[in-house]
């Protein structure tokens, strides 16, 4: 007997493949914080409210140290080196590997190669947050490199702290 769980993805008519290719083309473009970020899929397209954002940054691109209550955060990296923090402990990935960090974990990362670029897989408030605290991508070019104010910096807290992301930390060195 077939796996129930897999048998509509195993029989997925073209239609739907083409559909996904669709969505992917027409990818919202956001700049956040320092990053172009892509939402390939998402919450508003699936039953799961799954989220696949691709995230491009440029070398020590980090976010503070920070948990999300609700959710839980998958990284896979397309190209780069990063180093990663979760629960004090710290490790590095390159193209290819995953790191998921569960849900109420403290964790942060950074870049270490002159660019990055990887997918989150998450399917709670994370994208709501992400939209809530970017504008609209004039470019598909990185944004300017500034260090964010301090003003910026309050208002990231507020904005995730609405979306159940404490901000706990500055980002790992």
């Amino acid at each position: 007997m077939q796996n129930q769980c897999w048998s509509a993805w195993l029989n997925t008519p073209h239609q739907s493949n083409e559909r996904n290719r669709k969505m992917t083309a027409n990818a919202d473009s956001l700049w956040f914080m320092n990053a172009h970020l892509l939402i390939h899929l998402k919450q508003s397209d699936n039953a799961e409210r799954m989220s696949i954002i691709e995230h491009r940054m440029a070398k020590d691109f980090g976010p503070p140290l920070h948990v999300h209550h609700q959710e839980s955060e998958t990284f896979f990296i397309l190209e780069g080196r990063f180093r990663f923090q979760c629960e004090g402990q710290v490790t590095e990935a390159v193209k290819g590997d995953t790191i998921h960090m569960p849900k109420g974990s403290v964790h942060t990362f950074r870049v270490l190669s002159d660019h990055g670029r990887f997918l989150t897989i998450t399917n709670g408030p994370f994208e709501d947050m992400v939209r809530a605290a970017a504008q609209p991508a004039e470019t598909d070019e990185l944004p300017e490199q500034l260090p964010p104010t301090p003003e910026q910096q309050q208002a990231l807290a507020q904005i995730c702290g609405a979306h159940a992301i404490d901000l706990v930390g500055p980002p790992i060195a």
